[in-house]
């Protein structure tokens, strides 16, 4: 045990030096991140709105947010079929995907 102590550290149970295992480790996590970052999949047009960040559903509130509308507005745009509202136990949301339709739409057809 005591060859296994130098300088008075605490003996190591792995046969390298820490400046050589800490090494090795940052090149396995720098491996390791490579090997993710190229299984990722590519971000496609889901996510290209800018500022929008994805989540499945959103909330009406959300809604009135992003599209700088009132609550009635979004209640016709129900009416008239451009949105499709998702209830989830006594909660009213909208998928994300409706959404992202609804904003590659003509700002015309919107108002109407």
């Amino acid at each position: 045990m005591k060859e296994m102590t130098k300088n008075g550290n605490t003996p190591m149970l792995f046969p390298y030096e820490p400046t050589e295992y800490w090494q090795n480790i940052r090149q396995i996590i720098r491996e390791e991140m490579a090997k993710i970052e190229k299984e990722s999949p590519p971000k496609g047009n889901l996510l290209e709105t800018p500022g929008l960040t994805y989540k499945p559903l959103l909330k009406i509130t959300e809604l009135c947010t992003l599209f700088q509308v009132t609550k009635p507005t979004i209640y016709s745009w129900i009416k008239a079929g451009k949105l499709k509202p998702v209830k989830v136990r006594s909660r009213v949301y909208f998928l994300f995907q409706d959404v992202q339709k609804l904003m590659s739409t003509e700002p015309q057809d919107l108002e109407s």
